[in-house]
């Protein structure tokens, strides 16, 4: 399998290389040559298959030769193996062709686990293999950057740094980041919002000069490896409701593009997906461009689904590139349009995201009715951003209600106490009983003003 560059520039990589590299060195993001696909007799085949195995049926072509298939089949059972439901992504009913997707089950209660168990074990093979060392960094809303430390953290041959905005996340999402205390896990709070620290990881990845030979890797979903994994829960899901012999619909609660991007590809693999819709909070840039192709930035919002306060939406270049048929330069420059303030997508083009996407945007009010709702209707407590997912799937599935619906639940509540409590339905709910004590732990992280040289010049400082 090669990869390529959503900007045209950068060399065309193997699955190996792109999995150390992250962001491209022209600024992209990787994307396969080709996409595997498969029939419909295929698919149904897959049926009977447990997670891990539907797994290593999905995963193994993005690979290709880079892993043997014995090594392969025993990362992917260690990665899951981590997980406390025998099902890792389970399926449970809310209303009639309602339902959640649970995607929570990981060490850190977030659907990045999925993605970031099987990500850090893919890494730590691959630099045990060279007998090379890296240092991974990454930019999080609140889940990615406890995820991507509980998936590393045993890694013999990395260092990591993860930024997080100050004071935007919630208690237990820092708790969970900066209670592992480990020499090579730095923690850094910056002065500022998501994108500024996103925006900080993408400037890193372009100049690695500072790093002074150590080789950079990714953690947030501009790693293909994480667009990758997640693929899987879209076919599991849809197996286990009539798929390929009926069509589904999957709603998403989106912020930085990439999970819903996975849902697209497993759609261009084969299955059979309706409709894909993108639930936003308030933050709404990816509405406002699917409703009325307006993909500008404006004021970020602080609100109660923080996973989701993100204006610019990284993994939606890849959507792009392909919309664009592959034409580096056409995303080039609509990347620099973005950069001076917004970009519009030619009609004919816009027309085709339109067939694909459905959109709706949710403010705090209508996200705790929900959360009500919900708990009054089926005895089920949603977390902020699952919520978020719920009411969009609502008001956008009049036209097929006859097809199943599917959100998929990013978080455990208890990682949200905040809104579950504006929502009056029950005090804190309790985080599970292997995060008894977690408020007790001793924190370890550095704030640091929004800029990026002293944002270097600490990791220069601290690399082992």
């Amino acid at each position: 399998m090669k990869y390529i560059s959503t900007r045209g520039k950068a060399a065309v990589l193997e699955f190996e290389d792109v999995l150390l590299t992250g962001l491209a060195s022209d600024g992209g993001l990787y994307v396969p040559e080709e996409m595997p696909s498969y029939s419909k007799e295929e698919i149904a085949s897959w049926a009977s298959l447990s997670y891990s195995e539907l797994a290593y049926k999905i995963i193994q072509p993005f690979v290709g030769d880079a892993i043997p298939v014995d090594d392969l089949k025993n990362i992917i059972d260690q990665s899951y193996a981590t997980f406390r439901h025998d099902a890792i992504t389970p399926l449970v009913q809310i209303g009639h062709n309602e339902w959640i997707l649970e995607l929570f089950h990981g060490p850190t209660l977030a659907f990045k686990d999925v993605a970031l168990q099987l990500l850090g074990h893919l890494i730590d093979y691959m630099l045990a293999r060279r007998n090379e060392r890296a240092v991974i960094m990454g930019a999080t809303s609140g889940d990615t950057g406890s995820a991507a430390i509980e998936g590393c953290r045993r890694c013999e041959n990395i260092d990591i740094f993860i930024l997080h905005p100050h004071n935007r996340v919630s208690d237990v999402q820092r708790k969970q980041m900066t209670t592992v205390l480990s020499d090579n896990i730095h923690n850094i709070a910056i002065e500022g919002n998501f994108d500024d620290c996103q925006q900080m990881v993408k400037e890193c990845f372009s100049d690695q000069a500072f790093l002074k030979g150590e080789r950079l890797v990714a953690v947030n979903s501009i790693n293909w490896a994480r667009i990758m994994s997640q693929t899987v829960y879209y076919f599991y899901a849809a197996l286990h409701l009539g798929a390929p012999h009926r069509e589904m619909q999957f709603s998403v609660p989106t912020g930085n593009f990439g999970d819903i991007y996975a849902g697209y590809l497993a759609k261009k693999m084969g299955l059979p997906i309706r409709k894909l819709v993108i639930a936003t909070n308030k933050n709404d840039i990816l509405h406002r461009c699917l409703s009325a192709n307006d993909y500008s930035r404006s004021t970020l919002e602080h609100t109660l689904s923080p996973s989701m306060d993100i204006m610019v939406s990284s993994n939606f270049e890849r959507m792009l590139f392909e919309l664009y048929d592959n034409d580096g330069a056409a995303v080039n420059q609509l990347m620099a349009d973005l950069n001076n303030g917004a970009l519009s997508i030619e009609e004919s083009r816009f027309e085709k995201v339109k067939a694909i996407f459905d959109s709706y945007s949710v403010d705090d009010n209508a996200t705790c009715k929900t959360i009500a709702d919900v708990y009054d209707g089926s005895d089920y407590l949603l977390d902020p951003h699952t919520a978020i997912g719920v009411s969009a799937a609502r008001a956008c599935k009049t036209d097929n209600k006859e097809l199943p619906m599917i959100t998929l639940a990013t978080a455990h509540p208890a990682k949200f106490p905040e809104a579950i409590k504006v929502a009056g339905v029950k005090d804190s709910p309790e985080l599970p009983h292997h995060m008894a004590g977690l408020f007790d732990r001793e924190e370890r992280y550095t704030v640091l003003e929004n800029d990026l040289a002293t944002v270097k010049a600490f990791m220069q400082d601290n690399i082992v």
